[in-house]
């Protein structure tokens, strides 16, 4: 019987030694391009989550965006660290990462339509993985910042977008009405990249239906959560990371909720 007892009592630690955070691969092609994104949350339990679409910085799909994806997923997401390159182009130097993005910066159109592509893949994942697809939104870093405020532009149908030290400028503004999505954009207060935008970023929300918010964090420069970044205009700040995460979560639990 002691033994018996012994044993039921370990079933939870022996569960919980063998949950783990799972990275499965999503693979889809699109206009003859293979796209190879990364699913992550932790499989400690199967409770049905919110589902985030994650574009990572300029430099794509790799073993740094793959922690971060981890850390934000913990327990409480399911991510889509998404592809937004096609599968053979994997960024190692800035002058690569730079060549990456511009035809999705000159082609504004073709950026919205790979990132709902990715939307569309996160929601294909329902009953494969954890995944509640009735709370979805979508967070970006940097250049994915951009491609999730696209998103928003687009006028999908998501709860909310979260952009980290992303680019304002819309290139093609949305219709004012297009905006289904709560926006939150985050940029450091000394981002020589990105703030000489904020004006018209701005205007653009206030002409707009959006449910929007705009947060300068002070003594920030470009890149403030890349934990990697050490390099005057693009930096990692451990305070602006914290508060930025915290603002996200509350951000996307109140869309969730649908509460203000």
């Amino acid at each position: 019987m002691r033994r018996i007892l012994f044993a039921l009592l370990s079933l939870p630690l022996a569960f919980a030694a063998s949950a783990k955070m799972v990275h499965r691969s999503v693979e889809w092609t699109d206009n003859g391009t293979r796209f190879h994104s990364v699913l992550v949350y932790d499989d400690a339990s199967a409770a049905r989550r919110p589902g985030l679409v994650m574009v990572p910085n300029w430099y794509g799909v790799n073993d740094a965006a793959i922690r971060k994806a981890e850390m934000i997923a913990g327990k409480q997401y399911v991510i889509l660290l998404t592809d937004m390159y096609g599968q053979g182009v994997r960024p190692t130097s800035d002058a690569q990462a730079k060549a990456a993005v511009q035809p999705l910066y000159a082609d504004r159109e073709l950026m919205r339509h790979r990132v709902n592509l990715a939307l569309a893949q996160l929601k294909a994942q329902a009953g494969k993985a954890p995944l509640d697809t009735g709370r979805l939104a979508a967070i970006g870093f940097c250049f994915g910042g951009s491609a999730v405020l696209d998103l928003a532009r687009s006028g999908a149908d998501v709860a909310a977008v979260v952009s980290f030290h992303g680019a304002l400028a819309a290139g093609k503004a949305a219709q004012p009405d297009r905006f289904k999505a709560r926006v939150l954009a985050m940029n450091g207060a000394d981002d020589k990249g990105t703030m000489p935008d904020a004006d018209a970023f701005m205007d653009e929300m206030r002409a707009s239906d959006a449910d929007w918010q705009f947060v300068v964090l002070g003594n920030a420069v470009h890149c403030f959560t890349e934990s990697d970044e050490n390099s005057p205009g693009c930096k990692y700040d451990a305070r602006a990371a914290a508060r930025s995460y915290r603002m996200m979560h509350d951000w996307l639990d109140a869309a969730f909720a649908n509460r203000p």
